[in-house]
């Protein structure tokens, strides 16, 4: 056969070929240009029409925005004026001079601590300051969101801070406004010199960490934390997720697989995503002690991976609430011609169990179930987070645990019962291990996958609720991103569901 034969027979192949594939995807797109024709006709009979003048820009995102909103409440168009600012949001940064403030009820502006390695740390910021002026203007009467955009600025700019230090004297301190990286990983209460109280128990010694949400940093600043408290001898550890909002996944993989060294990790599937399974590795895997996972209905998507793979993998007792069910996976899309960002769900998390975190519509099961119950009512809980922003600013309200119980009756009353029955809890499981062993040769699995026991506030056991809880409301996916300002009057309220990033309810300090 000819050359020029073939090169027919070759075309007439093609030809037939695209006879049978080109009739569905021209229909598919003809299907979107009338879609988008359409779009354009109804925008263009409003800009002309409309008996108001109207915002083309606000018209454009709403469309968007309106397509959107038949899907779940976590896949949302990012706008291009907008992009830096949720860029940074899923980063954990802030534009500032890094301090966590808050206003008294007088209505002073109150330093709670300046950010280790901050601009305003350098400068001389010390916890306990009331800042008088912003750039020589005094700022009394102002609220607190209104002094934190006084703060705020671009980055390499500066800003003079009037302050008056608790010895009364004051001072202008000038910095110069950066990119600052806002610590995820927190103790149980701040020393006198501001470092960090990491243990709530010195006899045997249980450490608490808190992770706030999942950042960029959270795995090297645990990393680096567990290796202090390891060194320390640290018997226990209790590790609080409660009003974390989730975060990166990568990063709750990373925090997971420091503590086990095989088995699956997490697992991800979608309708047009293959399945990603995550296995353990041995690689820089801790040393084995007694781990407690505290969750509450506002622990969400990458906090609730960390809870249900290390309970799945035997690894850690899991103490608290139901978590709130928001296993789904979101991919950052950027759009074409420099339009913005497109954040889409595109899978589910899967615990090693195969139990699937997400919370669907009509769903009775969701989230990661406790294997120790210890309810905790709104008003409660509400107490407990004012009561841990006493504990991060100055001093400690709750005294320590001990092996030992007092036999004298006592006046101070535990809030934080949920913490309290990890406490106790732990201390049982070193105890029967031994005081002074503090690294057992194999780990001791959970007692049970289910919900063992209901524990009531007053401490009294009862058999596991059945009633399905309220339902939680949605959770926002993000907030002003630069600087986060919660005064005191504005306590986030424990039905409001956690946000991705950065978090309305999780942490109660303003950050600068």
């Amino acid at each position: 056969m000819n050359r020029e034969k073939f090169a027919w027979l070759a075309s007439i192949g093609l030809v037939c070929l695209l006879a049978f594939q080109l009739p569905g995807s021209m229909a598919t797109r003809d299907s979107e240009y009338e879609f988008v024709r359409t779009l354009v006709d109804i925008h263009r009979q409003v800009v002309t029409n409309y008996v108001e003048d109207v915002d083309e820009q606000k018209l454009r995102e709403a469309a968007i925005d309106g397509l959107l909103s038949r899907l779940d409440p976590y896949s949302i168009y990012v706008p291009p004026a907008q992009q830096e600012q949720f860029d940074r949001a899923m980063e954990g940064t802030i534009r500032g001079v890094g301090i966590e403030l808050h206003q008294l009820e007088n209505g002073q502006i109150e330093v709670i601590s300046p950010i280790d390695g901050s601009p305003a740390f350098h400068a001389g910021v010390l916890a306990g300051d009331i800042i008088l002026k912003v750039n020589g203007e005094a700022i009394e009467g102002e609220r607190l969101p209104d002094v934190i955009k006084r703060i705020s600025g671009e980055k390499g700019t500066k800003v003079t801070l009037t302050v008056r230090h608790v010895t009364g004297d004051e001072e202008d301190l000038t910095m110069e406004r950066q990119d600052i990286v806002v610590p995820t990983i927190k103790g149980f209460a701040r020393n006198a010199d501001h470092t960090w109280d990491w243990y709530v128990s010195d006899n045997p010694k249980i450490a608490y960490v808190r992770i706030t949400q999942f950042t960029s940093e959270t795995h090297d600043a645990l990393r680096k934390t567990m290796d202090q408290l390891l060194a320390e001898k640290m018997q226990g550890l209790i590790l609080d997720l409660r009003f974390n909002p989730g975060g990166r996944l990568d990063q709750a993989v990373q925090v997971i697989d420091m503590f086990i060294d095989d088995g699956r990790i997490v697992s991800t599937r979608g309708r047009n995503r293959p399945e990603r399974i995550i296995e353990a590795t041995v690689p820089d895997t801790l040393p084995y002690f007694p781990l407690i996972v505290l969750i509450n209905e506002h622990s969400a998507s990458a906090a609730e991976i960390v809870a249900g793979s290390l309970m799945d993998n035997g690894r850690a007792l899991v103490i608290g609430e139901r978590s709130y069910g928001k296993g789904s996976v979101q991919e950052v899309i950027p759009l074409d011609g420099d339009s913005g960002e497109l954040k889409l769900t595109v899978a589910y998390y899967y615990l090693p169990s195969g139990r699937l975190v997400h919370r669907l519509k009509d769903a009775d099961d969701w989230g990661v179930e406790p294997q120790i119950i210890v309810p905790m009512d709104d008003e409660t809980e509400r107490k407990v987070l004012r009561q841990r922003y006493e504990q991060e600013r100055f001093q400690r309200p709750m005294p320590k645990a001990s092996t030992r119980p007092s036999t004298k009756p006592t006046s101070q009353e535990v809030i934080d019962t949920q913490l309290q029955q990890a406490v106790m809890t732990m201390i049982g499981l070193v105890v029967l291990q031994g005081a002074e062993a503090a690294a057992p040769a194999q780990p001791v699995p959970p007692v049970t996958t289910q919900p063992a026991a209901v524990v009531e506030p007053d401490g009294d056991a009862q058999p596991p609720a059945t009633a399905e809880p309220a339902e939680p409301a949605a959770p926002a996916e993000s907030d002003e991103t630069d600087e986060q300002a919660v005064p005191e009057d504005a306590l986030p309220e424990p039905t409001t569901a956690p946000a991705t990033a950065p978090a309305t309810a999780p942490d109660p300090l303003p950050t600068k």
